[in-house]
């Protein structure tokens, strides 16, 4: 999908009601490509999860064009019992282009308290004349991407997650990076990783899948022919 383009006002809204199952993607990657106003392009998702639902959010990349302002939230409503696989990545860029300047928020509140609440802001600007003015602080350096031009996460929610007792870090310096960590609420795991390439980027998130337990008491119910998507 070539969109959103800068002053497009996208919102999307997925829910999962009590007892059900629901899997969402999307066909192919999404360009966010400048467009002819300085606007920024905003696309709001907003995903909600009933008692005991299962609600796997996994599109493809979104790829921040030069000169592109991006700006994405998801807002995510889940009920106590519900369960999460919520994959999302970035590219910054296209091949030897310079990128965008893409910023995302994620919000998460399980059984009505906020569990997650993460702002990330990225990329060089889009140059002179485009109106994205100066580029994130810092986006590019060792405590950010280290040069990497991917980034992604998988949030992982569901009751009786069994998590690693301490973040696991999978990766090396060259293909990327990727940190699996518990977060303060015991049913959620977040992986944040970066690379220089998407593929390299969807194989550290899938390595980070692997390190959770499937057998048995798996909480979020992955089918196997998801699963051999993801793995």
């Amino acid at each position: 999908m070539s969109a959103p383009l800068g002053g497009d006002r996208l919102a999307l809204d997925v829910t999962a009601e009590a007892r059900t199952r629901l899997e969402a993607t999307t066909a192919a990657a999404t360009i966010a490509l400048r467009g002819s106003t300085t606007d920024p392009a905003t696309y709001d998702v907003r995903l909600t999860a009933g008692e005991d639902a299962s609600l796997h959010w996994l599109p493809q990349p979104l790829i921040s064009a030069y000169g592109s302002t991006p700006h994405h939230t998801y807002r995510v409503e889940l009920a106590g019992s519900a369960r999460l696989l919520l994959r999302e990545e970035q590219l910054l860029g296209r091949s030897a282009e310079p990128p965008g300047r893409p910023t995302t928020r994620l919000t998460v509140r399980r059984d009505g308290r906020p569990i997650l609440d993460q702002y990330t802001d990225l990329g060089a600007g889009a140059g002179a004349g485009a109106g994205a003015g100066a580029g994130a602080p810092a986006w590019d350096g060792p405590a950010v991407l280290g040069g990497h031009r991917t980034t992604g996460q998988l949030l992982l929610i569901a009751l009786g997650l069994r998590a690693p007792p301490e973040p696991v870090l999978l990766g090396d310096p060259l293909r990327g990076h990727c940190v699996l960590a518990p977060l303060a609420d015991s049913a959620a795991l977040l992986a944040t990783a970066v690379a220089p390439t998407p593929a390299q980027l969807r194989r550290l998130l899938d390595a980070a899948l692997a390190q959770v337990p499937h057998a048995g008491t798996s909480p979020w119910m992955l089918d196997p022919a998801l699963r051999n998507r993801l793995l």
